[in-house]
């Protein structure tokens, strides 16, 4: 598992200093059914956006 994992979207609410992602999971998906080929098939379904 990874130790730490890093995000640059700083307005979502798990962001946090130096990158780092405060989720307890994340969740990605892919668009191209259960094998993504290209880092664009994939979004990351953890992403809430900070109000």
């Amino acid at each position: 598992m990874a130790k730490d994992v890093l995000c640059e979207v700083n307005n979502c609410k798990y962001w946090s200093n130096g990158n780092k992602c405060t989720a307890d999971a994340i969740y990605v998906v892919s668009h191209a059914g259960d094998r993504a080929t290209k880092q664009e098939e994939t979004d990351c379904k953890t992403f809430d956006p900070e109000m």
